[in-house]
């Protein structure tokens, strides 16, 4: 029954980590993607890579932004998971 209960708690925050790294990304190009759908609605302009282009760009600036933080914390989640391994197969 603890091996479950472990099984759980590691699929909780896998869950966790997984959207705190995908959130930012996710955010600011619903955020961008909204700022030029309201600017295409007010101006009639229908151009579908007039959405592509800025998202592109800000998802790129996150990541360089954010990048080395979301790694850190991928990389300090891999740990925990090997080590947990470690624990459970003995």
């Amino acid at each position: 029954m603890n091996d479950d209960a472990q099984l759980l708690a590691l699929a909780d925050q896998t869950l966790w980590v997984t959207a705190l790294i995908v959130g930012p990304v996710l955010l600011s190009a619903l955020a961008v993607g909204l700022l030029v759908g309201i600017i295409q609605a007010a101006t009639s302009v229908n151009e579908q890579t007039l959405t592509f282009v800025p998202k592109l760009g800000v998802i790129a600036l996150v990541f360089v932004m954010l990048g080395g933080t979301m790694m850190a914390l991928l990389g300090d989640f891999l740990r925990e998971i090997f080590a947990q391994i470690a624990v459970i197969a003995v």
